[in-house]
């Protein structure tokens, strides 16, 4: 077996945190666990990882804890090389590992992890501006600008914790009480107007809804969705995808493919990354150069 880290978050969602922690002798011995005490501590200590020589590095919490062990990866010369990504599902929404196939079982997602098969995937840049500094940050799902962003701002974090992803449903209600910005997507040369633009490296947006349906994690592309116009229909039809986990795209939607595509506003207008938010725009997005090893069912 590889030599295996595990980077976890101890306050993962609920039950989940604490039944993996009650279950850690299920894992190898020579396994390594290292948990994160702050934000942001989940990147420290994949680069730590990484540089120490592990070969396989495991986030085990939501989507946030496993960006923030991706953009750890970033931080080490010829990290994808080095070492590969796993994923122990402990969080609300977790769509990566839905975007895989993983079980949301801990004793599944670790056998899957044991078995060590593993694909490419292609891994997602974006570039922007933070206290005026240049800034950069990786994902390997999705991002978007404008009220998905705006409904995060809102999101009512006790309420999150008895209604899951339900609670970004009630956010997005109250966001759409507030003017929304007009944005400008540029793609290959070519300029789309809306007032939410989503972009994604695999298919799902929010847990299963399959927003991008075109999309392919190995593929070379981003795919984008530009949502001419936004309002209560559109949030209500999102809401009921999250029930039955199947929705289509509305009319007046732009759905692009590109290698790269910057956004713009003349609004100060906020935009995230694996469901945090990041900056505000502008924000480029392009791809590595290299594909991220990922270890898959």
């Amino acid at each position: 077996m590889p030599r295996i880290c595990v980077i976890y978050n101890p306050v993962a969602q609920g039950g989940k945190a604490r039944r993996f922690l009650k279950h850690r002798d299920w894992f190898d011995r020579d396994t390594v666990f290292k948990p994160t005490d702050a934000p942001h501590a989940a990147t420290r200590l994949a680069a730590e990882a990484v540089a120490e020589g592990f070969e396989t590095i495991v986030a085990a919490g939501g989507d946030g804890t496993l960006s923030e062990v991706l953009n750890g990866f970033d931080l080490v010369d010829d990290s994808f090389r080095k070492a590969r990504l796993a994923v122990i599902p402990l969080g609300t929404v977790n769509v990566f590992a839905k975007e895989l196939d993983l079980p949301m079982n801990l004793r599944r997602a670790w056998e899957v992890i044991q078995r060590g098969r593993e694909r490419q995937v292609d891994v997602g840049v974006t570039e922007f501006a933070r206290d005026g500094k240049p800034d950069r940050r990786l994902f390997l799902q999705l991002g978007g600008a404008g009220l998905d962003a705006r409904a995060i701002e809102l999101v009512d974090w006790e309420q999150k914790k008895r209604l899951l992803q339900f609670a970004y449903v009630i956010a997005g209600f109250k966001a759409l009480r507030e003017p929304l910005p007009e944005i400008t997507c540029e793609a290959d040369g070519r300029l789309h107007h809306g007032r939410l633009v989503l972009f994604g490296n695999g298919k799902f947006y929010g847990g299963r809804l399959p927003v991008f349906p075109r999309a392919d994690l190995a593929d070379g592309r981003l795919d984008v969705c530009v949502f001419k116009r936004v309002n209560l229909w559109l949030v209500f039809r999102y809401a009921l995808g999250f029930v039955t986990g199947l929705t289509r795209l509305p009319s007046g939607v732009e759905y692009l493919q590109a290698r790269e595509f910057k956004l713009t506003s003349g609004t100060l207008t906020p935009f995230e990354l694996e469901g945090d938010l990041v900056a505000h725009l502008p924000v480029r997005g392009s791809l590595h150069p290299e594909k991220l090893r990922v270890v898959c069912p």
